[in-house]
């Protein structure tokens, strides 16, 4: 874990302090090597998650991207009583799930139906051959929708891992290297891949978009209204968007050449 208890405080891994697990409050042990990323762990073999798994530097430095309260949040299971952290979860109660290894299509779908209101961060870096495969796919099966960064996509599974493309929620593929100076500079890797869930009867639907931007819409009320639509609603609300824009531009420009042509009629009265 990122963060324990300490005089009820949320604090980081430090050498010497014991602190009390957020979810079951029992003791927790820094682990403060140089091999792993600093964290806490029970002193039980057994963690109060069974959804837990040890963080890589990729996890966390995601998980930085958001305010330390956002960050391992506990839900309890009003069925079984069970607690689950979420790695990140909003003021609006959206989880944002970073998943770096293998995940059974099993436990995928307990996390969905669990957290419902949800969307993957996935590291599209884990295995070699993911990204070949999306840049191979791209050739033919993608298509515009119109709008920019919007694609329709046929043969998912030509294009994405074939364990993530029936999720029920948006799944994100973030294939930038934790190491990029080991490679040359590659522009494609630089954007965030999200896969919309399928719409039956029609195409599957993709966004690329800045990492930056993500964040922002995960983090801000208005943008993050934006991820309750299904893809076809976000391309038609963006569509509308760019008409209303360009209908809001023609009509300044409409009035500023009525201001300049009112201008020169007066201009001319003078003289």
């Amino acid at each position: 874990m990122h963060f324990a208890l300490f005089d009820n405080l949320k604090i980081e891994a430090k050498p010497g302090i014991e602190a009390l697990c957020p979810g079951c409050l029992q003791s927790v042990i820094p682990k403060c090597g140089t091999k792993k990323v600093h964290h806490w762990a029970h002193r039980s073999t057994v963690m109060c998650d069974s959804w837990w798994e040890p963080e890589t530097e990729w996890h966390r430095s995601w998980k930085n991207n958001f305010p330390a309260e956002y960050q391992e949040f506990f839900l309890t299971d009003e069925l079984t009583s069970v607690k689950h952290i979420a790695d990140v979860r909003n003021n609006h109660g959206l989880v944002v799930e970073f998943q770096h290894s293998h995940i059974t299509p099993e436990e995928r779908t307990s996390r969905e139906k669990f957290y419902k209101n949800m969307v993957w961060v996935v590291d599209g870096t884990r295995l070699k051959r993911d990204y070949p495969r999306l840049l191979n796919g791209m050739k033919d099966c993608f298509r515009s929708t119109g709008i920019q960064g919007f694609f329709f996509v046929e043969f998912l599974d030509e294009c994405f891992p074939s364990s993530w493309i029936d999720s029920k929620v948006p799944v994100v593929f973030d294939f930038q290297l934790t190491n990029p100076s080991t490679e040359p500079k590659d522009q494609m890797r630089e954007p965030l891949w999200c896969l919309f869930p399928k719409t039956p009867g029609r195409s599957s639907v993709v966004a690329v978009m800045k990492r930056n931007d993500f964040i922002t819409i995960i983090l801000n009320e208005a943008q993050f209204k934006i991820l309750k639509k299904t893809p076809y609603e976000i391309v038609d609300f963006l569509e509308n968007n760019r008409r209303q824009q360009q209908h809001n531009s023609q009509m300044e420009s409409l009035w500023r050449a009525t201001q300049r042509k009112e201008a020169w009629r007066r201009r001319g009265r003078r003289f």
